[in-house]
């Protein structure tokens, strides 16, 4: 049973309330993303994902121009920011009046993606570990902040991934990130607790059985699972064939109070956060 509280986020001006489950749909503009199919490069292939995912229901779109699979390629900011240009120049074109998420670690990146082109939300898989920047450029563009758990870097993450315990060191990890932001006067956290980012398959779902723990904080969670390893390892099959294993832990994280869903297929999610919103409406 799915407890959300009543929460809110404050996006360009407007509160966006969490009492259902959220989508959020991945764009990835890069050429090395993990699932191949997500990977758009040309003007016309990002225009057409981008309709697709507004068309299919989601409330968010998350952009990210940085592959954070395990051994993936470090590229420069300069980079980043230039495939991000073109992607959010895209975006405004073709889907105006979307909340648009940017995923990147970096403050720099950021700030322009949120000064530049009216970015509504930051998507950092470090929380704040890769940039030391990042904390107080959120507390600067005054935007909410979405704080991943992450052990180690994108190209070291999956090394042999160790905890004391994991369900008092993820908390910790929050608990400490939250006081800093609070101390900047950042408002608007929401926590992700990081599947796939420094945890062993076994440790992702131990993650999962206990995600209802974060309710503690008091603040939206996030839940990122799409066509990732913990389901294509545990069912052996590729990430073109994981849809079906998404859609059950996208339901699994719905009923443990998740209120974000992060994922490349928006209209399977949207659809099992339909039947979930059915299944909990009060008689």
């Amino acid at each position: 049973m799915n407890e959300s509280t009543e929460l809110t986020i404050n996006v360009n001006g407007e509160l966006m309330e969490l009492s259902s489950p959220k989508v959020m749909g991945i764009l990835n503009v890069t050429p090395d993303s993990f699932y191949e199919a997500s990977r758009k490069e040309t003007e016309r292939d990002i225009a057409e994902r981008a309709r697709q995912i507004v068309e299919e229901g989601a409330d968010i779109i998350d952009i990210g121009a940085y592959s954070s699979r395990p051994d993936a390629e470090d590229i420069s900011a300069e980079e980043e920011m230039k495939r991000l240009r073109k992607g959010l120049a895209i975006l405004r074109r073709e889907t105006p009046g979307a909340v648009i998420s940017v995923d990147t670690f970096r403050a720099g990146v950021a700030a322009m993606c949120v000064e530049e082109y009216g970015a509504a939300i930051i998507n950092d898989i470090s929380g704040g570990q890769l940039d030391e920047q990042m904390f107080d450029t959120v507390e600067k563009l005054n935007v909410p902040y979405v704080l991943t758990h992450l052990q180690g870097t994108p190209q070291t993450m999956q090394v042999a991934p160790r905890y004391e315990n994991l369900r008092t060191d993820v908390p910790r990890y929050f608990a400490e990130k939250i006081q800093e932001l609070h101390a900047r006067g950042v408002k608007d956290i929401i926590i992700d607790p990081g599947f796939g980012f420094g945890k062993t398959l076994d440790q992702n779902y131990e993650l999962l059985r206990h995600l209802d723990d974060f309710r503690i904080f008091g603040m939206p969670v996030l839940a990122g699972f799409s066509r990732k390893s913990m389901i294509y390892k545990l069912l052996g099959c590729t990430p073109a064939e994981a849809l079906n294993g998404t859609t059950v832990l996208n339901t699994l994280a719905m009923a443990k109070g998740a209120h974000i869903l992060r994922v490349h297929d928006v209209k399977a999610c949207v659809e099992a956060a339909r039947i979930f919103n059915e299944m909990n409406k009060q008689p």
